[in-house]
Order: C-alpha cells, then sequence, then structure tokens
C-alpha cells in the first residue's frame, strides 16, 4: 500500500520515531512530534562573533503547517538562582513542514553579519556558554527550575540546556557552545530526548522560514556570489553514495537548471555542462527550496550556495544528494540542456548491486559498469532518456508507471517482468513519473508501451527506488490486454479458488462488490468453494468491538448471483477483536464460499477463534474434531495475524479438507534497493513458524489417512522459491502448483514492477489429477478490484492416487 508522496511526511515518519522518550518522564516528548528546537546560538554580538545577535531557530518536521500563534521561547540561565526567571519571547504565524522559524534574541556590540529577516524578536540576552531554551505553548513564563520538575510541565513541546545547565533534556546538556558555534540537531531532526546526543556543537545556520540563510544580498554576500565558486556538483556528488561534502556549505556550485518539481519534494535541478570524466561522480544534483517554490526556469544557468545533505527518504533505504537552504543567483536564461544519458539495455549492466554482507553500501566505491544500481546513483540528478519501454507494473493511483529498458529481461507471456529469485534481481525496470502537472498521466496496463523517447531527471525515493521525473513523457501504445476468463469446471471436477478481495467490508461502495462478484461469477466461473482473504468485519476499520461479517457477506454473494453466479452460502471463525492484524479495527479473516447446489459442507460444532481443530481417526477414515476450525489457534505464530480457516467439504461422496491461508506481510522487511545488502527479510521468521503449523496440521491429516485430499490456498505473501513455501511443502505433505506452470506464467501479483506470486494453491499426494489456473484480472491493470489476481484448481476427486496429471 501507498502513502503520500511529500517529503513532509516521510519526516513526520521519522520525527515520530525520534521524539520517542528515553531519558527523561515522557511529558517533555508526549506533547508534540513536529515542532522541535532546532539550533541555539547565544554567542551573537560577543567579541570575536561573526553574528551580530543571538537567535533560537525551530523546525517542523510534521506533514502540516505548525501554527505557531500563542506559544513562546523562554529562556533561563545554565545555573538557576532562587531569584532567576524565565525571560519570554512570543512567537506568531506558522513553521511550514520542513521549515524553519528563525527568532532573533539580543544584539550585542561584536559582529558584522545580520541574521536572516527573523519570523519573531525577543529582547533575551542569552549565555554563550551556557543555559536552557523551552518552546512552550502559552506566552506565561515558565516556573520550573530543575529537569524533573520541567519534565512535569505539560505546556513545554521541547527543551534544549547547553553548556552546562542544569535544566535540560536526557543524560546532560548539548556542549560546545561558544562566541562563534551554535548547537545544532542537523539535518536529521533527530531527537531522542538526550540532549548531549542530539544536538552538535559547529558553525552558526540561522535560517528563516523563507529559506534565507543569511542577512543581505548583493556581490558582497558569500551566500550569492556572481563568479564560480571552487565546488562543482561531481565534487559534491562524489565517488560512493555519499557526498564527501555532507554537512557542509558549498558556495556558488554552477550548472543549468533542467528541471523543476513544484509540488511535494519542492526543489529543482541542476546539471554541469562540463563533466569531469570520472564515470562514477555524478554530474546532476537536486536543490530542495522547502516549502518555497523554486524562482527559477528549466534552462537557467545559476550559482547554488547552501548545504550539502544526504537526506533518507526512510531508516533503511538509500539516500538523495541535496543542497538545502538554498541561495540562488541567475546568471542567465534560456540555456541548452546538456544531452541527456541513455539508458537501454546496452548500458545498465546486468548485475543488481554490490554486496556488503547485509551491512550498509553507502561507502563502497561506485562501479556504474558492473552494478545497475550503481549506473542509477552515478546518474541522480542528470537527465536521462529511455525510449519505446514496455509497461511492466501498471499505472498507479500516485500517477507511477513501471518500465523496462531491458525488453528480453525475464518476459512473462503478457508483457511483464518475472521475479524469478532473490539472486537474480530484474536491472532494468525504472519507474516513470511526470513532472509536468497540466497533462493527465497516461493509464497504462502491463504490455503497453511508452513509444517514443521519454526524457527527464534520475530520482530516487522510498517506493520503488530509482524513478525518471520526466519533463517530456512518450506516447502510449495500449496492446489491449484483456482480462481472463478460466474454463468451467466439469461435471466430476471440484473447482477450488482463493481471492483476495483486499479489506472488502458492507461500507464500501457496490462498484467494489460488482467487479469482484464479475470475477468470481465470470472469470472464474463460478468455483464450488473460494476461499476468500480480507473479509473485514461489517463496519470495516471501526474499532467498536464488531467481528461479524454477515451484512458483508450477504452484499458480496447477492453481487455474484446479479452477475450471473451461483448462491453461495459461506463459513468463517470470527476473530477476537483486534488479534488477527490487518487494517486497525478491520478484524480481516478468511472465508468460505460455496456452492451448495455442488458441494456439501460437513458443519461439526466446537470451532471458535482459540479452539485447535484436530484431525480425528475413525473407522470410516480421518474427519476434523471442528467444521470450521482454527490451525493452533494461541500458538505464538498467529500472534496479531490471520489464523487458517479449515472446513471439510464431500463432493461426489468424497471428503476433501480446504485450508484457507492469509500469513503473515512483508511489512519491516528492508527494500531490494535499499542502502542493506543484502536486504534482510525480517518478516519471513514468522511465516516460517505459521507454514510450520499448517505443514503439521496437514500431517495430522496424511497420517490418519495418507490419500486424504487437501488443497491448502490463500495469500501466504511468500514467493515460490521462499522458505515459507518450503516448509510449508516440506516431507512431501503438499505440492506448490504454481511451480507446474510454464515459468513465465508463474505469477499472480504485480509489485514495483516485478511480476510475482505471493498466493498460492497446494495440494496433497492424494490429489492426483488436477486442472490449474492463474486467472489474471487485476495485477496487471490500472484499474483494479484487488491488487491480487485469482488462482483455481479443478481437482478430479475420484482419480486413482498414483494416477497421472
Amino acid at each position: 500500500m501507498h502513502i503520500s508522496r511529500p517529503r513532509s511526511v516521510l519526516l513526520a515518519g521519522a520525527v515520530a520515531v525520534t521524539l520517542s522518550a528515553t531519558a527523561l518522564p515522557a511529558a517533555f516528548a508526549a506533547p508534540s512530534s513536529t515542532a522541535v528546537i532546532s539550533e541555539v546560538y547565544g554567542g551573537g554580538g560577543n567579541s570575536g562573533a561573526t553574528l551580530t545577535r543571538d537567535f533560537v531557530e525551530l523546525a517542523n518536521a510534521g506533514s502540516a503547517a505548525y501554527d505557531l500563534s500563542g506559544f513562546s521561547v523562554q529562556y533561563l540561565p545554565g545555573t538557576p538562582s532562587a531569584g532567576s526567571l524565565w525571560q519570554v519571547s512570543a512567537l506568531t504565524g506558522s513553521v511550514a513542514p520542513g521549515g524553519r522559524y528563525l527568532v532573533a534574541e539580543a544584539a550585542g556590540t561584536g559582529g558584522t553579519v545580520a541574521l536572516p529577516t527573523p519570523d519573531a524578536t525577543g529582547t533575551v540576552a542569552m549565555s554563550a556558554t551556557s543555559g536552557t531554551i523551552a518552546l512552550v505553548s502559552g506566552t506565561t513564563p515558565l516556573t520550573c527550575k530543575t529537569a524533573a520538575d520541567c519534565a512535569a510541565d505539560t505546556r513545554i513541546v521541547d527543551l534544549v540546556g547547553y553548556g552546562s545547565a542544569v535544566v535540560r533534556e536526557g543524560s546532560g546538556p548539548a556542549t560546545g557552545t561558544s562566541a562563534t558555534a551554535s548547537v545544532s540537531r542537523g539535518t536529521s531532526l533527530a531527537d531522542t530526548d538526550d540532549n548531549a546526543a542530539d544536538l552538535t556543537a559547529g558553525a552558526t545556520t540561522p535560517v528563516n522560514t523563507a529559506g534565507e540563510t543569511s542577512g543581505g544580498s548583493g556581490p558582497g554576500d558569500p551566500g550569492n556570489p556572481t563568479e564560480p565558486g571552487p565546488v562543482r556538483i561531481h565534487d559534491i556528488q562524489g565517488t560512493t553514495r555519499v557526498s564527501p561534502l555532507d554537512g557542509q556549505s558549498v558556495t556558488g556550485v554552477p550548472g543549468v537548471v533542467t528541471a523543476v518539481r513544484t509540488s511535494g519534494s519542492r526543489g529543482f535541478w541542476i546539471q554541469d555542462a562540463a563533466p569531469d570524466a570520472d564515470a562514477r561522480t555524478g554530474e546532476g544534483v537536486f536543490v530542495y527550496t522547502g516549502s518555497a517554490a523554486p524562482a527559477v526556469a528549466v534552462g537557467d544557468a545559476v550559482l547554488v550556495s547552501g548545504k550539502v545533505d544526504e537526506y533518507y527518504p526512510s531508516a533503511t533505504t538509500q539516500s538523495i544528494t541535496e543542497i538545502t537552504a538554498p541561495r540562488v543567483t541567475v546568471l542567465s536564461s534560456g540555456n541548452a540542456l546538456p544531452a541527456p544519458v541513455v539508458l537501454d539495455a546496452a548500458s545498465v549492466p546486468g548485475a543488481y548491486v554490490p554486496s556488503a554482507g547485509g551491512g550498509s553500501i553507502d561507502a563502497l566505491p561506485l562501479d556504474p559498469a558492473t552494478y545497475a544500481l550503481d549506473r542509477y546513483e552515478s546518474l541522480e540528478g542528470t537527465r536521462v532518456e529511455i525510449a519505446d519501454t514496455r509497461v511492466t507494473g501498471a499505472t498507479t493511483a500516485y500517477g507511477e508507471v513501471w518500465v523496462t529498458v531491458k525488453p528480453n529481461e525475464n518476459p512473462t507471456g503478457r508483457g511483464g517482468t518475472l521475479y524469478s529469485s532473490y539472486t537474480d534481481q530484474n536491472t532494468g525496470r525504472i519507474k516513470v513519473m511526470s513532472l509536468d502537472t497540466t497533462r493527465p498521466f497516461p493509464v497504462a496496463n502491463v504490455g503497453d508501451v511508452l513509444s517514443g523517447t521519454t526524457t527527464g531527471v534520475l530520482d530516487y525515493d522510498s517506493f520503488g527506488g530509482y524513478n525518471l521525473q520526466a519533463t517530456e513523457l512518450g506516447t502510449l501504445t495500449d496492446h489491449h490486454l484483456r482480462r481472463e476468463v478460466t474454463r468451467k469446471q466439469k461435471g466430476k471436477e471440484l473447482a477450488v479458488a482463493t481471492y483476495n478481495v483486499e479489506n472488502l467490508d458492507a461500507l464500501d461502495e457496490q462498484a467494489k462488490f460488482d467487479t469482484l462478484a464479475q470475477g468470481v461469477a465470470v472469470n472464474l466461473s463460478s468455483p464450488d468453494i473460494v476461499s476468500l482473504e480480507e473479509i473485514q468485519d461489517d463496519n470495516g476499520a471501526v474499532s467498536d468491538g464488531t467481528v461479524g461479517s454477515e451484512a458483508t457477506l450477504k452484499r458480496f454473494t447477492d453481487a455474484i448471483v446479479a452477475a450471473g453466479g451461483p448462491q453461495y452460502a459461506w463459513r468463517y471463525i470470527a476473530p477476537e477483536d483486534g488479534k488477527d492484524g490487518g487494517e486497525p479495527g478491520g478484524n480481516i479473516r478468511n472465508v468460505f464460499l460455496f456452492n451448495p447446489e455442488r458441494v456439501d459442507f460437513v458443519d461439526r460444532p466446537g470451532g471458535d477463534a482459540t479452539t485447535a481443530v484436530t484431525a480425528v481417526d475413525t473407522r470410516k477414515g480421518v474427519t476434523l474434531s471442528a467444521s470450521p476450525g482454527r490451525i493452533n489457534p494461541t500458538s505464538d505464530a498467529w500472534d496479531d495475524s490471520r489464523k487458517p480457516l479449515v472446513g471439510e467439504f464431500r463432493f461426489h461422496g468424497k471428503p476433501v479438507f480446504v485450508i484457507g491461508n492469509h500469513f503473515a506481510s512483508k511489512g519491516g522487511d528492508q527494500p531490494l534497493h535499499g542502502r542493506y545488502q543484502e536486504p534482510t527479510r525480517s518478516s519471513e521468521t514468522k511465516r516460517v513458524k505459521q507454514a510450520a503449523e499448517v505443514n503439521t496440521f496437514v500431517k495430522s491429516l496424511l497420517a490418519a489417512d495418507k490419500s486424504a485430499r487437501v488443497i491448502a490456498l490463500g495469500d501466504l505473501n511468500d514467493f515460490a522459491f521462499s522458505p515459507t513455501v518450503q516448509k510449508l511443502a516440506s516431507d512431501g505433505a503438499l505440492k506448490p502448483l504454481i511451480t507446474t506452470l510454464p515459468r513465465n506464467e508463474q505469477y499472480s501479483y504485480v509489485y514495483e514492477g516485478n511480476s510475482q506470486t505471493l498466493d498460492h494453491i497446494l495440494t496433497s499426494p492424494g490429489i492426483c489429477r488436477f486442472d490449474y489456473d492463474v486467472v489474471h484480472i487485476n495485477a496487471e491493470f490500472a484499474d483494479q478490484a484487488s491488487d491480487h489476481d485469482p488462482q483455481i484448481v479443478r481437482v478430479d476427486v475420484n482419480a486413482p492416487v498414483h494416477g497421472h496429471h
């Protein structure tokens, strides 16, 4: 599932972590996960100082503007006496997401450089060496004089003690302040409620809400030069993924503006028209303007001054090299742009990324001739061009489409690119987005082609890695992909399907019910049994104790009848409220639909949310202790996850045991394109435990009757080659049917341009004659009712156990 794209939202996610309380009572951290004190300087105007005034800088790492009306910044001496009082500077206005807010305090007689235009002005003469600053909701002076007392004051949004301050957060104050040095959180805005750890001393870098970094302007201003400085873009990009100048200020970096982004993470790209000869060192870079709209145009020749920053969209992704808090001089306009670098099958290597043994690849020297991700990294921020690229991932709701620059790389039969192993990544995949907000983005399905050339700059984000921010889009050639319809089962065949219906509940629009119903009645040709995943409780994502799904299932089965299908009956076991994961309040569960005209459900009492179903060995063969039942539901393998649903059916007088599964998601795994290689699949441990539980249960059925007909199916959230599926199939208990298809048909899900499978049907040795099909109706299409394709198996229950497939 996607989340909102703006950089501010991603920062909010990071700050929600960094604001957790560690060394102090929670009151210091609890009031806010957005506004923090980002820099404190008390040496302004002192002897030897450059700046003429003291200042406090605030920052907002939230996803929305932070209103400071009625707030104040307050100062207390580092070692307060009985008569010491907090001094108040009132604030007005707001600070934008990702932005800064500058509070000017008292001026001294020293210094030569004015602050940028302050957003608020106080009269506090701060100590250069020791003091405490608090951001306070309200303007009434604080009264606390100790760290413990201040921790209990809920009006304090954030607090910084510096020098030898008694009132501080955590183990100690931030140290190193002087007439020329401030303490700052840096660009990460890290806040663990430990001032000593979170803030470090360094050169002053005051920034106001307009993004200005120093006072005045003109030829004499080092922040706004008219001649190029000593640093070029390739010096900033360097020969690894992290800039050798990270955290340093640069002046007068020359380049031509190649693209401008006016929404989300605002800013513009510049590229050096005089590249060096080193293929590792990039010639383009992103200039981040924060909440301010970029005041440049494509073709402008500019000089940019600011601070170099490695911005990590999340903790496990690679970084984007940027110039932040920029001052820009436009030298001329209408200049020709550097020729784009062509990305094609010949120019992108076949190996994906170097290994760091699971560690970070940040410091490894780039090898763009050997590794695809190194090639892309060496072109970060650079103009690139692709031509006649096949779509491998349909257009998303966010205006993105995945294409491949390698048409012969693991092609599927319908135009996608198959993901076939952890060690064989598809290197030609790239995501295309458009910087032109005036035109609608093309709606493309897998197999369509972006014909002609698409040109733009190469960027990186956490939602798939390297992407082309297009300034010119090719034209869409429609290859008329069609939704599949599987054949109708024969009279003697039992047809069993699995379908993840993506958080279906009774509050959804009728159109979703109708489309999903069409999939069951028409595309799946009305199976005898349908095992559903992600049926929510009737009021959806509302946490009020509701766990029933009757209204949801009635609407769904009625829609199937309206689409020409049979009147299905259903069985499920309602979960305990809040125990099965998924969308909070939704209580998703597995459900069996079955056509009572074709198949019988054997109801046996005793199944509930916490009782384990067992195999019962009788003289007439194996049966279930309860039907429907759940597999060992109190095992920690199922903590906060869906429990498998087991049902006993009879078809043509023969018992068939069906197990509906929905294993734990891949949430928390490190991304394929991330900074840690090889990526850790931390979620896999839980799925392997879940697979072991199901495997053990299947073997208990087979121990009672080795020819028992068992069908285990559902969304396993893992690949055919994964340890999860290997564990599920272990000891010959089950056979994964996806591997019986031709290789280029082994998929039912498309993610980041990779055709892969998370859904599976597995059968026991007692099922010897079957016909299996993945029915492609969703995953390859921009318009989809679910992000999963359903699967179906048609079983001849009367085939001899040693018959042929």
